[in-house]
């Protein structure tokens, strides 16, 4: 089996804040949400032409490694805090077209799971830690095999912390939030900078790798919606 290949994936301010209120600082930027579900719907290449597989056992909402989904077809699978699930409104989770693991130590607390947003075939499972989510030693999210394609971290601050403290975690796609005057409460753990105090471990990505591993020539430089700046960028972990 190869590796898990983990990614994060989030929107931040200049100095690296991601929410407020257990809710994101920002409005209106549906072209922006529109990359996040794109990005993270898209097998990679490898199983981008795959033929849907049966499932090995019957749906199970206690269920804790990604590598044996319940849905049929080969999907991504997105990672989140228990916080995080319960900021995505009922009707959108979970995620469509991707598996939906959620991190927390009481399964009980994560309600909702059954909404309209869940339709293409999107599963739940509940894992208690990243972890025990992952099924380290399992294989399966660089384009491996048990049904589950690219492995994708989408929040919040603690998980985030988690996941770059694995050695699987090779690269943050982010989405820079250039516009100010959006107070935060919640913080990624890391400052990604180039220059002068770039951050060490991480380098950023150029424009054309950015576009060959996101399968699609992502908008280049500051983008404008609803009077918010931003940008779009990666980032790799440089051994």
């Amino acid at each position: 089996m190869p590796p898990i290949d983990l990614t994060i994936i989030l929107a931040a301010t200049r100095d690296m804040g991601i929410g407020r209120n257990g809710t994101l600082p920002w409005t209106g930027l549906k072209k922006e949400m529109a990359y996040f579900a794109r990005v993270t719907k898209r097998l990679p290449p490898s199983l981008s032409s795959a033929s849907p597989s049966p499932p090995t056992q019957p749906e199970t909402q206690t269920q804790t490694q990604i590598q044996t989904p319940t849905p049929i077809e080969t999907q991504n699978a997105v990672i989140m805090g228990r916080k995080t699930w319960d900021s995505i409104p009922p009707r959108f989770r979970p995620l469509a077209g991707r598996l939906n693991v959620v991190i927390s130590r009481s399964p009980d607390r994560v309600r909702g799971g059954g909404g309209g947003g869940g339709g293409g075939g999107g599963g739940v499972l509940v894992a208690g830690s990243l972890e025990e989510a992952l099924g380290l030693g399992g294989g399966g999210g660089g384009g491996g095999g048990g049904g589950v394609g690219r492995v994708f971290v989408i929040g919040g601050a603690q998980i985030y912390g988690a996941a770059l403290g694995l050695r699987e975690t090779r690269r943050v796609l982010l989405t820079r939030v250039r516009s100010g005057g959006f107070a935060c409460d919640a913080f990624f753990p890391v400052r990604l900078e180039e220059g002068e105090g770039r951050t060490v471990g991480w380098r950023r990505s150029a424009q054309a790798e950015m576009d060959g591993w996101v399968g699609q020539e992502v908008p280049r430089g500051v983008q404008c919606e609803a009077g918010t700046e931003y940008e779009f960028e990666m980032w790799e972990r440089v051994d």
